[in-house]
């Protein structure tokens, strides 16, 4: 009722459709249940810049779907996606390949298939999905063609400087399934960024060049949001988006002044894509 409602408004007042509008109202009962559960009191902090009900519907994730999340990292995403798909959805976590030589952060992505699934239960409960895990260069013969959605959240800056794009997205070719759709959160260049600021170690990326690698690898831009959007965000800082919170890179704890201006900026501007994967 509330999605309908939503609609009606939307539409008297001239307004694009509500992202919510894209799932169903049970979906977003659901999806309003995941979000709210306790295990998220730390993550609920950052909400109001990730809105994760509404990026998440405005993807069409529903429950019940196979849904692949590349590098879920700490399980921000996780502790909503396992949930809300529900014992008849499955979650994969999906790495990169990472080299046998690799240590630090990067040593600890290898060997998914492994370790994922007990993580996912310490996130979750066992409540949920089935979550599984894998790195791209597993034998992903069990998984291929079964995925409804592919998801990457602020990551195609590291999948472009760490030479992960050709195997990435070839994966999530393999995996989705003939109607999969892929989406893409990610933080936004300026149109205009020079091209040495956006081949990935700061982070940002220009929206013209991820649906351009996209589309060399057999992706259609279906839809685009603006419901991650800051225009507060100059985008070009010279630390990188980490100067912005939540890291603060290059702004000590004592200086409380800068890091107010900071905090009233917000997170970095992100797009929001949808593209459906071509035969």
């Amino acid at each position: 009722m509330r999605a309908i409602m939503l609609v009606a408004l939307a539409a008297c007042l001239g307004l694009a459709t509500p992202a919510t509008a894209q799932i169903s109202p049970a979906a977003e009962a659901e999806l309003a249940t995941a979000l709210a559960h306790e295990r998220r009191a730390e993550d609920r902090a950052r909400d109001r810049w990730r809105h994760p009900a509404e990026t998440l519907a405005f993807f069409r994730v529903e429950p019940g779907m196979t849904v692949v999340d590349y590098m879920p990292a700490g399980g921000w995403f996780s502790r909503v996606l396992i949930p809300y798909l529900g014992a008849g959805g499955t979650y994969v976590g999906l790495n990169p390949a990472v080299a046998e030589s690799a240590t630090g952060f990067m040593a600890g992505l290898r060997g998914t298939a492994g370790q994922f699934p007990a993580q996912a239960r310490e996130w979750t409960g066992g409540e949920g999905a089935r979550a599984v895990g894998a790195n791209t260069d597993d034998d992903l013969a069990s998984l291929e063609g079964t995925a409804d959605r592919f998801l990457i959240f602020r990551e195609m800056h590291n999948i472009r400087r760490l030479g992960w794009l050709h195997d990435t997205l070839v994966t999530a070719r393999r995996l989705l399934k003939a109607d999969g759709l892929l989406g893409i959160e990610q933080h936004r260049a300026k149109a205009d960024a020079p091209a040495g600021y956006v081949l990935g170690d700061n982070g940002y990326q220009r929206e013209e060049d991820v649906i351009a690698l996209l589309g060399a690898y057999g992706f259609e831009l279906v839809d685009r949001s603006e419901i991650n959007a800051n225009p507060a965000d100059p985008a070009d800082w010279e630390g990188g988006v980490w100067t912005l919170p939540p890291g603060y890179r290059g702004t000590p704890e004592s200086d409380t002044t800068r890091r107010a201006e900071l905090d009233a900026i917000g997170e970095s501007d992100r797009m929001t894509l949808l593209f459906r994967k071509r035969a």
